[in-house]
């Protein structure tokens, strides 16, 4: 199983839209992706490890596949429309990660 993580680093000053985020863009991303996804999960960063610390990532979403072909597949021909739609949430850069899911437990 392949997870398709796309991180929003938090910064000071940073802007990110969570109720856009969670009513426009995921249902959107989810719509787009949907042949290739076996699970989809968001986090939207509360705190560090300190109270009071700042959260590392303004949010997060994670994509389950099967692997990382099925996700390319299902993202390139809508590329444009996903990453075009990030300004209307946020002025932060995101960061993807591909991994391997070795341990899951629901």
């Amino acid at each position: 199983m392949t997870k398709v993580s796309v991180m929003y680093p938090n910064r000071p000053n940073a802007r990110f839209d969570v109720e856009y985020y969670l009513n426009s863009h995921m249902p959107m991303a989810i719509g787009l992706l949907s042949a290739a996804l076996k699970g989809v999960s968001v986090d939207i960063g509360v705190s560090g490890v300190m109270p009071g610390q700042p959260a590392p990532f303004a949010a997060m979403a994670h994509f389950l596949c099967d692997s990382p072909q099925d996700f390319i597949a299902a993202f390139l021909p809508n590329a444009a429309a996903l990453q075009g739609d990030i300004p209307n949430y946020t002025d932060i850069e995101p960061v993807v990660q591909v991994s391997e899911l070795k341990l899951f437990r629901p």
